[in-house]
């Protein structure tokens, strides 16, 4: 099975777990088999291998959160980054000649298209194979999956299909509607469209070169940013006649705010918290390394990160977006390709930074022009390389970089470090790279 995971969102609705670099998708909140905690990412990972051990998956996603992905799953997937933001259908696009141009999949392989997020059963993923089937068998040019409702939501559109067979010709789309609206829906029969469809990967590629001028991958990445913002559902789904639905009735959740995301946990707490006997219906998470007492909270949720502290009713959390988009604050807290970090304090002529690398891995040759740089080794063993010169570092070393040098570090195992910058103009921006030192 081909899959191509579509995995966007900007960290506003799961604040202050959440933020512009990590996703909802990416917050480690459920247990696994063996009780160790996981994405959503990691999760949908390892049910799409559970039920087809020999998929082909590939994420398209945006360049800020590429390294997290690499971060959670190495080089088990295919990942194809957008140079910029451009809506569903110049994404779906460029993954599709993605596809075809980098990962040899020919025309006339079925290539099934979902959220990278959804909190389902494995029998979800049994429906994509099957999905991916009927898109073989060539009776439509599009088929999606509809979801059977549970109740008469006004966050989905509905997919309305002509008979209630299980695999039905559609009728028609609608809009998000309100309560009432998608009541007479339901009634006629409607499925939720959770965004879930397959399709014959020549038949995308000639939709895509008859909105987008481009010969292939290379081509298309190049030009990604002239193109235009446009929804696959407008552009594709909207427009085709053959298309069909297949009904899906199992399990399906849309963890698209703290409500919803804390009736998929597992317990009623992570991290250190107490709750007392007062308590009710109230989940709180903790990534800090400070106690959290709750007395007498009854349908709440709270959640405690370096980003932030959120104590909300559980009604009430929904309407979290605008409040969060008037904090103005950078992200303290981001994984990438090579580890993580988490800011730890931040002053007018400084900033504090617990940095840690995974095994075999770097940061980038690098060097700043308006600030100084201490690193402090507190765990594990490595490589420092300063202006050429190699050093092996171990726990307790000290490692001063004067603004302009060169410098980066090399994990042998696991690395954990303390980096204090120092300077009056402290940005992300003053950073330039240089050819890795081998």
């Amino acid at each position: 099975m081909n899959i191509i995971l579509l995995s966007g969102g900007s960290g506003k609705r799961l604040w202050p777990l959440s933020n512009d670099i990590r996703s909802k998708q990416f917050i480690k909140m459920f247990r696994n088999d063996e009780g160790e905690l996981e994405s959503m990412l990691t999760r949908v990972f390892r049910q799409i291998t559970a039920v087809d051990p020999e998929a082909r998956i590939t994420i398209a996603t945006s360049r800020k959160q590429a390294s997290t992905i690499k971060n959670q799953l190495g080089e088990r997937v295919n990942i194809c980054v957008e140079p910029e933001r451009r809506d569903t259908f110049p994404a779906i696009c460029l993954a599709a000649a993605y596809l075809r141009d980098e990962l040899g999949v020919t025309e006339e392989e079925a290539v099934v298209v979902c959220p990278v997020d959804p909190y389902v059963h494995d029998t979800y993923f049994e429906a994509l194979q099957r999905l991916a089937k009927l898109a073989e068998q060539g009776e439509a040019n599009l088929t999606l999956m509809g979801i059977e409702p549970t109740y008469p939501s006004e966050k989905y559109g509905y997919i309305i299909p002509t008979t209630a067979a299980p695999v039905s010709a559609v009728k028609t789309f609608k809009e998000k509607p309100d309560e009432e609206t998608a009541k007479g829906y339901i009634a006629q029969g409607a499925l939720w469209n959770g965004g879930v469809f397959a399709f014959k990967l020549g038949y995308l590629l000639k939709r895509a070169h008859d909105l987008i001028d481009f010969a292939d991958y290379q081509d298309l990445f190049a030009s990604y940013g002239r193109q235009k913002k446009i929804s696959f559902d407008y552009a594709v789904v909207e427009q085709e006649k053959m298309i069909q639905v297949l009904r899906y009735n199992g399990e399906w959740l849309d963890l698209g705010s703290w409500n919803t995301f804390t009736e998929a946990m597992d317990s009623e707490t992570i991290g250190k918290v107490t709750l007392d006997d007062h308590c009710g219906n109230t989940q709180v998470v903790n990534e800090l390394n400070i106690p959290i007492l709750c007395m007498g909270c009854r349908d709440m949720v709270v959640a405690a990160s370096v980003d932030g502290i959120l104590v909300s009713g559980k009604g009430r959390s929904a309407h979290i977006k605008p409040y969060v988009e008037d904090l103005e604050q950078q992200a303290m807290y981001a994984e990438k390709s090579w580890g993580s970090f988490t800011v730890l304090d931040v002053q007018e002529d400084s900033m504090t930074i617990k940095v840690e690398l995974l095994p075999g891995h770097r940061l980038s040759y690098h060097s700043h022009q308006h600030r100084d740089e201490v690193w402090t080794v507190m765990g594990g063993q490595g490589c420092v390389v300063i202006d050429g010169m190699k050093r092996i570092v171990r726990p307790g070393d000290v490692i001063t970089m004067p603004a302009g040098c060169r410098h980066t570090i090399i994990a042998d195992t696991q690395l954990r470090l303390i980096e204090v910058q120092l300077g009056t103009e402290i940005s992300v921006e003053d950073k330039q790279k240089f050819e890795d030192v081998e």
